[in-house]
């Protein structure tokens, strides 16, 4: 039994590395975050990097005010395509925001270089900034991360991160704004 699910598991791999689950277009400029709209996003009014008030929003409001390559990521939990996101080689020094709601999440001090084709990071910026929970899935067992305030599909914890915890935040680029230290 192990054998089959482990066969299963080496056709499943690949499928999860080279498709693309969400489409991994860029941002419209009204979307991008820059020094005159770190506190929110035009046509998101839960977008704050402020308020950490917990979101309880339907599906159907997120579909309003999110872009759809967004909602399907953040949402629905898909993937974007490794290798494509806008965040999984770069080392900027700055902070990562949640796409959906402008929750902190990470600083780059935490990124590391993991040649898995996302950004990875070894630690959350605060233990209320993401949540997890079990992700059975495609026939593994995953711990799934999902950010603290809205509970939007950030990636998934892996125990196979660096010292000095050990963990390894595999997150979607789609999934996180960046706003880099000069701003």
């Amino acid at each position: 039994m192990k054998s089959k699910t482990f066969i299963n598991l080496l056709f499943l791999l690949p499928l999860f590395a080279f498709t693309a689950c969400g489409q991994n277009k860029q941002p419209k400029e009204s979307e991008k975050i820059s020094s005159s709209n770190v506190i929110s996003k035009p046509g998101n009014p839960y977008y704050s990097h402020t308020d950490t008030t917990k979101l309880k929003l339907s599906d159907a409001e997120w579909k309003k005010v999110l872009p759809e390559d967004v909602y399907l990521v953040m949402r629905q939990a898909e993937t974007e395509r490794a290798f494509t996101g806008k965040y999984w080689n770069t080392d900027e020094k700055g902070t990562y925001y949640c796409a959906s709601c402008g929750n902190l999440l990470f600083r780059s001090t935490a990124k590391f270089s993991s040649s898995c084709g996302w950004p990875s990071f070894f630690e959350q910026q605060n233990k209320k900034s993401i949540v997890f929970k079990n992700d059975n899935s495609y026939n593994m067992e995953r711990i799934e991360a999902l950010c603290g305030r809205c509970g939007g599909h950030l990636g998934h914890l892996f125990d196979d991160g660096p010292e000095p915890t050990g963990k390894r935040y595999c997150m979607n680029s789609i999934a996180l704004d960046f706003v880099p230290d000069n701003q």
